[in-house]
């Protein structure tokens, strides 16, 4: 396995395949002293020589020295300023089996892609693209490339081309942890996994059904359905995809279920937002100033009926021209129509100011309909974000899909994720989160949560320390680079604050299982995060693998490693690439055309022509690819 990158992804990434998958793995990375970033690089090099050395010693007191002599969480370095044809060519992408391409720039991983698929054509791919839709075109490129290069009569290529990003998959998991009781989704296209967190039921109280059980949660006094626990710590830690003895013995602990499958519907479209309401158009004062005039009008036309005996669509019509100035002097009529004239003249002397405040506030909503909007007075009950890069714009969308009310907080006006923040009309104070004044403007002493996602870690914790400060008891959300540093500054928040909900995450941490997964050959939906933990979502091919094939679901099912969720009843010809669906799916189940069932029996015989969704922990991929000795019970 061949890994090219710039960032801490790619470390993550090369210490999950050396330490989880037993693969050997050659890591690309940019010399020091060529570095862009150095600070973020810099740390990167320090976090992956401290994991890389747990992960060497864990998996050398378990299995020894490997055959080679060589350390088994060893990882070849190979300093490059860049992926040119020499430098893949020193990493042998020519005998690799696969390649992972984790720039930060979606340039620099599409060029070196073409230039690997031409070194190797039966190498598989992943790249890192942020932009989904270029993704999809160079999809397809690289695989037709792959077919053409190779033959299409060629049925055991699995020169696959996978394109992730991990924005799109950090972005659900941190949308889902800033508004509690929200569920942990998993999406891709038009397919949707709800993962729904439960608190432990009352005494008394069965719990609630669902498709499958995920998890056990750790159990805490003041929090029992999400406590951040710590993989290899002393502390009870979440229990994955448990059997069903587990789950009727397990008391006081939340449990993670997948409760539902739906379609996730198409996101705002773009037009929404620009051509602004009627409403809108006016300020509530406007209104109020336009209404009293109109009722000016309408009792002077009333009393007007009243003196003159006129009908009434007439009398009202005479106001108007007295009311516009255009109508001759009553002189020689009666008293009470002269002074009703006199009314209706200093009512149109007060309608002219109106009107034109009225033409000056429309053209200004006009004006500012595609600018920047300010948190409105009276705001309350919403999440304040910080940062609109590309984390953050992915969970912004993320939380307008989920129709939660959001004040986004950006030091940089040209910020990428700026036009989708003016598109869905979402307020945005520009400023330093760290200047005092500027999360006031957030409206932050009303929130909900605070989710702090900008790509510097000293200013994320510096955020939730001042918003801690404003209100004790504000949920908080943090990303955070280094996980270790993550648990650390979780627990001191948590101790401080014990009856306020603190999590921190690692996007690296969320996203590197992904691209790994990819990296095996298998089409990985997603995952979520249990914890500190993460949960994958794979569509797997029955055939060839032991462990599924000719038994049934329930045999099939491994405690605490994979779990079969969905199977695909369509034929092998009109199979997708991904399992993903244009119709919508209703109470969790598959109809219409669609071809995935997701409410399968324990007594289904899996064929070798299935092909089946299924949950997995990381280790439990590992030994269903075959990539990793089985572990011994309980370990």
């Amino acid at each position: 396995m061949v890994v090219c990158g710039d960032d801490g992804l790619a470390h993550r990434l090369a210490a999950e395949l050396r330490g989880v998958y037993g693969e050997q793995v050659t890591l690309v990375v940019p010399p020091s002293e060529r570095t862009v970033r150095p600070p973020v690089v810099g740390r990167a090099r320090a976090a992956s020589a401290a994991l890389l050395g747990a992960v060497t010693a864990a998996v050398s007191r378990a299995n020894g020295a490997s055959a080679g002599g060589e350390p088994a969480g060893n990882v070849r370095v190979v300093e490059a300023g860049e992926a040119t044809e020499a430098a893949l060519a020193d990493a042998g992408v020519e005998q690799a089996a696969a390649l992972a391409l984790v720039y930060d720039d979606d340039e620099t991983n599409i060029r070196a892609a073409l230039t690997a698929r031409r070194l190797n054509p039966r190498l598989r791919l992943v790249l890192r693209l942020y932009n989904r839709r270029l993704g999809q075109h160079i999809e397809e490129l690289l695989d037709q490339a792959a077919a053409l290069a190779t033959g299409a009569g060629d049925t055991d290529l699995d020169a696959s081309t996978t394109v992730l990003s991990d924005a799109d998959t950090a972005a659900p998991a941190l949308a889902a942890t800033a508004v509690v009781g929200t569920t942990k989704v998993v999406q891709t296209d038009g397919l949707l996994l709800r993962a729904v967190e439960r608190p432990p039921p009352r005494p008394g109280q069965s719990p609630a059904a669902g498709l499958a059980t995920l998890a056990l949660l750790s159990a805490t006094s003041n929090d029992p359905a999400g406590a951040d626990g710590s993989e290899g710590s002393g502390e009870q830690g979440p229990l994955l995809l448990p059997d069903a003895e587990a789950v009727q013995e397990a008391r006081g602990r939340g449990t993670v279920v997948l409760e539902q499958v739906s379609y996730a519907g198409p996101s705002l479209p773009s037009g929404r937002g620009v051509v602004p309401s009627f409403a809108s158009l006016f300020s509530r004062r406007l209104r109020w100033s336009l209404a009293g005039l109109v009722g000016c009008v309408a009792a002077l036309a009333v009393a007007l009926t009243v003196v003159t005996g006129e009908h009434p669509l007439y009398a009202t019509y005479m106001t108007l021209l007295d009311l516009f100035a255009i109508n001759e002097p009553a002189l020689h009529q009666s008293l009470a129509r002269q002074i009703l004239q006199l009314l209706s003249g200093l009512t149109g002397l007060l309608l002219l100011p109106v009107l034109l405040a009225a033409v000056l506030e429309a053209l200004g909503t006009f004006r500012t309909a595609s600018a920047l909007r300010k948190p409105p007075r009276g705001l309350g009950g919403h999440v304040v974000l910080l940062g609109l890069g590309k984390i953050g714009t992915r969970v912004l969308t993320r939380l307008r899909e989920l129709h939660i009310p959001v004040v986004c907080v950006e030091s940089d006006p040209e910020a990428r994720g700026m036009a989708t923040a003016r598109r869905l009309r979402v307020p945005v104070v520009l400023g330093d989160v760290t200047q005092e004044g500027v999360l006031e403007a957030a409206k932050i002493h009303r929130a909900h949560a605070l989710l702090a996602v900008t790509s510097a870690d000293t200013t994320n914790l510096e955020a939730a320390l001042y918003a801690r400060s404003v209100r004790p008891d504000l949920r908080v959300v943090l990303r955070l680079y280094d996980d270790d540093f993550a648990t650390a500054v979780y627990r001191t928040l948590r101790a401080a604050h014990p009856h306020a909900l603190t999590r921190s995450r690692s996007v690296t941490h969320l996203a590197a299982p992904a691209f790994a997964g990819a990296m095996l050959g298998r089409q990985i939906l997603g995952a979520i995060p249990v914890e500190r933990r993460v949960l994958l979502f794979a569509a797997v091919e029955v055939a060839g693998q032991p462990q599924l094939e000719d038994r049934t679901v329930g045999q099939a099912f491994r405690p605490g490693a994979w779990r079969v969720l969905a199977l695909d009843r369509g034929s092998r010809d009109e199979r997708r690439e991904e399992p993903a669906v244009e119709e919508a799916y209703e109470d969790g189940r598959a109809g219409g055309a669609s071809g995935w069932v997701w409410d399968l029996p324990d007594s289904y015989v899996l064929q070798k022509e299935d092909r089946v969704v299924l949950a997995a922990t990381r280790r439990g991929l590992a030994e269903l690819l075959g990539r990793r000795p089985r572990q011994r019970e309980g370990a």
